[in-house]
């Protein structure tokens, strides 16, 4: 049995991985080696950020499971993975906590318009301007996976009103005001003072948010990103950001990565803009590796695996999801 990894650990992640499988090759690849490694594996964790030959990889039909450490799987579930018998688990709900941070830091700063206080700060001015409330707003959701059902929780607590959309929306947690299925997020839009993205990338969410929608959005909403870039139109959040339809936009990811520094959105002023840090936290490694680990044990037991994912879809199934 051998075990490629492709995320940052050291070597008490690497033992504490061989102590569940003492008999298994355990390999640190990381991005270097990932490539020439991944075809050789029986077991994949991680997330490779460069090109790996992965029609290669199924074709040789010697890997038996991929587990993410990501939540977003764009990265591994590409046609060839998605047609195979390969399980993917994803790591959904190991970075909620930190994801909900980084939310809250991008939507408190926007409604209370540290954008505009930080450029009066630099030039001396202690000026008043208007601010915008979190407490009591309505605050749409879309998607509600491990991230989005820490925001929900987390955001519950400042008494504000939480509409959701899902893909299975049968299941509404309490903190939840409205569960609605994913293809009714047209009837949220008109009604929230904040929308949330917390979905994954595919074919159904690229896109998603365009002109169209974000001008259904009420004039003075605030758009938060801490999902994909791809699943916003960019040059549309722009031109309606420029149009001064929207309060103002935080986003943690951009269509393309690294933001090009021509891109408009760097200089508009209601914009708060972070280069996809909301899943950094001090022990995201430890995380990942317990729930690697833990997986690993369900395994070798040919027990159903934690966030084991629909492959078209992108996100794990229904009972699947890890408890948060």
């Amino acid at each position: 049995m051998r075990i490629v990894l492709c995320y940052p650990v050291q070597p008490a992640h690497v033992a504490q991985i061989q102590a569940v499988w003492p008999a298994a090759e355990v390999v640190d690849a990381g991005q270097e080696r990932i490539a020439a490694e991944l075809p050789t594996a029986d077991i994949f964790c991680g997330h490779a950020k460069v090109p790996v030959p992965w029609d290669e990889v199924v074709a040789a039909g010697r890997l038996q499971w991929i587990q993410s450490s990501a939540a977003g799987l764009d990265h591994c579930l590409v046609p060839s993975v998605v047609d195979s018998a390969i399980p993917v688990t994803s790591a959904s709900g190991v970075l909620a906590k930190q994801v909900a941070d980084q939310t809250l830091a991008l939507l408190t700063g926007m409604l209370r318009d540290l954008p505009t206080f930080f450029r009066a700060q630099q030039q001396h001015e202690f000026i008043r301007r208007p601010t915008r409330d979190l407490h009591g707003a309505c605050v749409g959701i879309v998607g509600l996976g491990g991230n989005g059902h820490r925001l929900a929780r987390v955001l519950k607590a400042f008494e504000t009103t939480i509409l959701a959309t899902d893909w299975y929306p049968d299941n509404k947690p309490e903190y939840v005001d409205e569960l609605l299925a994913a293809d009714r997020l047209d009837e949220i839009l008109p009604r929230v003072d904040v929308l949330i993205l917390a979905a994954p990338l595919n074919e159904h969410t690229r896109g998603m948010i365009d002109a169209r929608r974000l001008r259904m959005l009420p004039s003075e909403a605030v758009l938060i990103n801490v999902a994909r870039g791809p699943l916003v139109v960019e040059s549309d959040l722009i031109e309606v950001l420029q149009s001064g339809h929207l309060w103002g936009a935080g986003v943690d990811v951009t269509e393309a990565e690294p933001l090009a520094a021509d891109s408009p959105l760097w200089d508009l002023p209601n914009v708060i803009i972070t280069p996809h840090v909301g899943g950094q936290r001090a022990s995201r490694i430890e995380d990942m590796t317990e729930l690697f680990c833990e997986n690993l044990r369900l395994f070798q037991q040919s027990a159903p695996l934690i966030n084991r994912v629909d492959k078209r879809l992108g996100f794990p199934e229904p009972g699947a999801m890890r408890p948060l």
